[in-house]
């Protein structure tokens, strides 16, 4: 099974695209996973510089955020298609919202499904704080009633939400893991989305607790003769990032963290079969 590492646009939106592509591919990540710019000249930018690099392409959805269901239902699927239309490996959706009812966030998650069976592009949904996914009781029973969901598991997010490492929901961890596409590897804790700095002695309690869940995933797509295993270390940029008081200056550099993670991700599951 190949390990294949996506870098997040999240936190070098000022960097012009061709530069970014450039530094992407000489850290050793295999493609990128961003949202779609809105300037078509910005888009082809991006679309040729992929091609022209040989990097893989992650559709990212996240700025569908008004509150009308309707308009979201709009916004929603017009975003989804233009996504569609550039090619990506898969689309990873921030769907929904937690104040939706349950109907609501399932007409989204059809509307997903059936942009996926028009356009030929997987559509998986990210489980995230806000969304139809937020907590993982709450995402086990879509996933119950719903047995073609698929998800980007960001599990930094359901500590945070539960204020706990979920050993008390087994059973709901384990029915997202048996239906993961994708890892977002941001580690966070049980009172926040994200640590400071993963290499930090204080947070090893909290890495281990999330290495235990990637493990998990990765044993299972082994299990399943998957051909290809997909990472996103999605360690953020401010306010996801630790700052320093008064000075507001960031406690650690947000590239050579996700690259960190990228670099210990790879050397672990490329000698997975010694865990």
């Amino acid at each position: 099974m190949n390990f294949h590492f996506f870098c997040p646009r999240w936190g070098q939106e000022q960097m012009p695209w061709k530069e970014f592509l450039r530094l992407v591919k000489a850290a050793g990540y295999q493609g990128v996973e961003a949202g779609l710019p809105v300037e078509n000249s910005e888009r082809d930018i991006l679309l040729n510089e992929l091609a022209k690099l040989g990097l893989q392409f992650i559709g990212q959805h996240w700025e569908t955020v008004c509150s009308d269901f309707d308009q979201y239902y709009s916004e929603f699927e017009k975003r989804l298609l233009a996504l569609a239309a550039a090619r990506p490996l898969f689309i990873n959706t921030q769907t929904g919202k937690d104040y939706y009812s349950v109907s609501q966030n399932e007409k989204l998650i059809a509307l997903a499904d059936s942009i996926a069976a028009q356009t030929n592009v997987p559509i998986i949904h990210e489980t995230h704080r806000g969304k139809f996914s937020f907590a993982a009781h709450i995402t086990r029973m879509y996933l119950d009633r719903l047995p073609n969901l698929r998800i980007t598991l960001d599990i930094s997010h359901w500590f945070n939400t539960a204020e706990t490492f979920l050993h008390d929901q087994p059973e709901a961890v384990a029915l997202a893991i048996s239906r993961t596409d994708h890892i977002h590897c941001r580690v966070g804790h049980t009172e926040g989305p994200q640590i400071s700095d993963p290499r930090a002695p204080e947070w090893q309690e909290a890495v281990q607790q999330h290495l235990d869940i990637w493990d998990r995933v990765v044993a299972l797509h082994r299990q399943n003769d998957r051909s290809i295993c997909t990472f996103t270390p999605e360690f953020g940029a401010p306010p996801y990032m630790f700052l320093q008081p008064y000075t507001r200056q960031p406690v650690v550099n947000q590239w050579e963290v996700n690259q960190y993670m990228m670099e210990f991700l790879r050397k672990r599951y490329e000698n997975f079969t010694n865990l």
